[in-house]
């Protein structure tokens, strides 16, 4: 074989990832060393292990809810961000709290606490939608932020489906926002759809319903993951097979790789090296390792120089 491996420049954490991690760091090489994450602060079993190597310790939400008394003892709050009565209960039980929510998803939540404002106080008739995926840490976080009373979904059949249920009020004042990692087509082709079904309602053209501000869409999604769809389409149409590299838990991680697969329908999700398989590969073929904003640089290029060892082995 004479394969060539190209590592894609943009993949890897993204800012909010390494922010958390770096702190995660700096606390475990501390006296302490030790530190208690609420939840993986990373979907990648490989960095979780290293992490863990140097002392991180991962409780769920259940864990902290049994907790009578954490003794002062650090916990982290990942990037995803936590609804308001996560930072209730952690310091009811004496939790040291290092938060590390992404600067992007503290920006939407104060959004929609401030969209929420408004309709508790009765100064909106409206209602809150998120686009987002159902139980995904970050979204769990987002509707905590409206206690509750914001409507997930996940897709068009989903946001058509609530209309015809009568659990979106069409004539009412919307505000919809976006989870961070989300496709920006599949949103935008999701908030299109919702103004042509509200104009409808409100028998009124497209243009005049526009201008009635009954509909109001937030750009939610963060800069660098739709910047990073769209490198990611040109990186795969540049190469003959990917080989994308993400934790399958990973939101983000399916996103971008069903992109992948919808441009190249040679790609392989996998997590770890061990899971390459030779004959996966042709001669000359030109390969292609990605990832997600879960996915460490380290594990790319190990993965990189594991496919070209196939080239010494002919």
């Amino acid at each position: 074989m004479k394969l060539t491996v190209d590592i894609d420049a943009n993949s890897g954490f993204c800012a909010g990832v390494t922010r958390a991690i770096k702190k995660a760091e700096e606390q475990l090489e501390g006296p302490e060393g030790r530190l208690y994450s609420l939840g993986a602060i990373v979907h990648n079993d490989a960095e979780l292990s290293r992490l863990e190597a140097k002392g991180l310790v991962t409780i769920d939400k259940e864990d902290l809810e049994d907790m009578q008394d954490a003794h002062g003892e650090t916990l982290l709050i990942r990037a995803h961000g936590e609804p308001p009565a996560t930072y209730r209960k952690a310091r009811q039980v004496h939790f040291k709290i290092i938060d590390c929510t992404c600067p992007v998803v503290l920006k939407l939540q104060e959004s929609i606490r401030e969209a929420y404002s408004g309709i508790k106080d009765g100064s909106t008739d409206g209602q809150i939608i998120i686009f987002g995926k159902i139980g995904h840490a970050e979204v769990l976080g987002l509707v905590g932020q409206a206690e509750g009373n914001a409507l997930v979904v996940e897709n068009l059949k989903m946001l058509e489906d609530a209309v015809a249920e009568k659990r979106i009020d069409l004539k009412k004042h919307i505000e919809i926002f976006s989870q961070t990692t989300k496709n920006p087509a599949e949103y935008s082709s999701l908030c299109t759809r919702l103004e042509e079904m509200m104009a409808k309602e409100n028998e009124l053209p497209m243009q005049r319903f526009a201008g009635r501000g009954l509909l109001k869409v937030h750009n939610t999604i963060c800069s660098q993951v739709a910047t990073r769809h769209a490198r990611l389409s040109k990186f795969a149409i540049e190469h003959d097979i990917l080989i994308f590299v993400a934790g399958k838990a990973s939101s983000n991680g399916k996103v971008l790789c069903d992109r992948c697969k919808s441009l190249n329908i040679r790609t392989y999700h996998i997590e770890t090296p061990d899971e390459i398989r030779k004959e996966w590969f042709r001669d000359d073929d030109k390969v292609g390792v990605c990832g997600a904003a879960s996915t460490p640089k380290w594990l790319l290029e190990d993965i990189a120089n594991n496919i070209l060892a196939f080239n010494s082995e002919d």
